[in-house]
């Protein structure tokens, strides 16, 4: 078996060695980690959520409501976190004008509670969410970071189907999607949970 060196880094490739004399360096942090290409970005498994969704052009609107909502550092957080991220098409499907009226300084509470409904605790895959949902005759609950309940069912196509709490449903698109400090899936619509009473 060869020997790869590189920097501190040692692995062993078949039957063939390698010296890289002109590594690269990311004055950083180190890149490594599996990359999967999300609607045509790559995601890296080394990134944590944020890194990842804010290097597509595909998920600048819910960047920006993490954002307004100062839960960047929350999706930045060692976690693990599983996250159903909407695109920006999903976001485009709420009614017209709710965006904007959530994004307003004031609504920053209305706003941050609807980005935690799509997140739970944990790092939950679609395997896990399949498991929970053939267990529990059909249907699985799952509590969000915002407190609320989110169920999930497999419909006739074999989608896994998030329900909100007003019956809105949105599909997972993409699954499993690795990241530092959790599991990134994509959905195809905004998850609305119930007004919560202050």
């Amino acid at each position: 078996m060869g020997v790869i060196i590189l920097g501190l880094h040692c692995a062993f490739v078949f039957s063939q060695t390698t010296i890289i004399t002109n590594p690269v360096n990311d004055t950083v942090k180190s890149k490594w980690g599996k990359v999967k290409i999300v609607d045509g970005t790559k995601m890296t498994s080394s990134n944590d959520i944020i890194e990842n969704i804010t290097q597509s052009q595909e998920y600048t609107t819910l960047v920006t409501v993490i954002e307004d909502a100062g839960l960047t550092q929350t999706f930045k957080s060692k976690g693990p976190i599983t996250v159903f991220a909407p695109t920006n098409k999903a976001f485009e499907k709420l009614p017209a004008g709710q965006l904007d009226t959530l994004i307003k300084p004031n609504h920053k509470y209305d706003l941050s509670y609807l980005i935690t409904y799509h997140a739970i605790a944990g790092r939950v895959t679609a395997h896990d969410i399949e498991k929970k949902i053939n267990t529990n005759n059909g249907e699985a609950t799952f509590t969000t970071l915002a407190g609320t309940k989110l169920t999930a069912k497999i419909d006739e196509n074999r989608n896994i189907v998030l329900i909100d709490e007003n019956g809105g449903q949105s599909i997972i698109s993409k699954f499993d999607i690795q990241q530092s400090n959790g599991i990134l899936h994509i959905v195809t619509s905004v998850l609305v949970p119930k007004p919560k009473a202050i």
